[in-house]
């Protein structure tokens, strides 16, 4: 089943279109794993490699209905804004977790992490949607479109001889991405938290010089392992590091993002990633670090500051905040 393209916005730079669920799936007790289709996707295309993109999805709003873009031009990011917020939807970020088919039948797969809702805890829309999707539900799509810059994939390793990928659940379907599309002689070990031995995926591509060591939580608290298994890696120790609970709200970055040639903070930047750092212990490296923003901001505290890692050399980003709704 697919949707015809909304021609009225076939101008712009990006394709925004709707897009029918071709198959919802509960494929483990924290994913829904979603297959969306459209002619519109028959557009989609990015310069290299897939990476971690990341692109935009509209959920219906509280009227249950999507917005229209009809008629809208490249101002369609305020004139969106300016619709009734119940009319407006939700629009939420993701990553491609894989894409499937070509032409018309282009499909994007994308797994959205899912919590049952709790007694006047943050349920957000993605989450609130995904529960209750069914196969021919539609959403609205933003992703790149074929010969027009877009952005969306941070994955920029440059010369590095080595890797460190550090991610939780919501992180995960970047790191399939990234592992996909290494080259088959790379090197480096990734650590990758999921809420339960049950949310381990089961076909996580990537060359034989990359270890993938999955660690559930299990009740455990966020990061704690994560972090120890981080820094032991990294320092050649036993993976006994206490995780910095001690990171207070207000140091959070709400908005944390840190690149080689971006930061939210407003450091310093470069033009050029994966800085080698000859003779220091960390040449060669070059770390990506995804997922909650206080375990991350800890551990982008204990690599930058602590250990003295080139901040040139390294990716962090925030992609959540517990106990709280993210926005676009």
């Amino acid at each position: 089943m697919t949707t015809s393209s909304n021609t009225y916005v076939a101008s712009l730079p990006m394709v925004l279109d709707r897009v029918t669920a071709r198959s919802v799936q509960r494929v483990s007790p924290s994913v829904v794993r979603i297959e969306l289709a459209g002619d519109c996707l028959a557009e989609f295309g990015v310069p290299g490699d897939v990476h971690d993109q990341r692109i935009k999805l509209v959920f219906p709003g509280a009227a249950g209905t999507l917005p229209s873009f009809e008629g809208m031009d490249e101002s369609w990011w305020s004139t969106w804004l300016e619709l009734p917020e119940e009319e407006r939807g939700s629009m939420r970020t993701y990553t491609i977790r894989d894409v499937l088919g070509s032409g018309t039948d282009t499909r994007l797969v994308v797994d959205i992490v899912v919590h049952e809702p709790t007694s006047g805890g943050p349920e957000g829309a993605g989450n609130a949607w995904a529960l209750r999707a069914n196969a021919g539900d539609q959403l609205v799509i933003i992703c790149p479109r074929r010969g027009h810059e877009f952005g969306g994939i941070e994955w920029a390793p440059g010369d590095a001889s080595r890797l460190l990928i550090v991610g939780d659940e919501t992180a995960a379907p970047a790191i399939r991405g990234v592992l996909r599309d290494l080259p088959a002689d790379a090197r480096g070990a990734v650590f990758l938290e999921t809420v339960t031995d049950a949310d381990v995926y089961d076909d996580m591509p990537g060359p034989d010089g990359v270890e993938v060591t999955w660690l559930p939580r299990n009740g455990r608290p966020r990061g704690e392992d994560l972090h120890a298994a981080a820094i032991a890696h990294l320092t050649g120790g036993a993976a006994d590091a206490t995780y910095d609970t001690g990171v207070p709200d207000d140091a959070i970055d709400p908005n944390l993002w840190e690149t080689p040639v971006y930061s939210s903070s407003g450091e310093d930047t470069a033009t050029s990633t994966a800085v080698p750092s000859e003779g220091t212990p960390y040449a060669g490296l070059y770390a990506w670090i995804a997922g909650e923003s206080k375990v991350v901001t800890g551990l982008r505290r204990q690599l930058v500051k602590d250990l003295g890692i080139d901040r040139r050399q390294v990716a962090f980003m925030g992609y959540w905040r517990e106990g709280v709704a993210m926005r676009s």
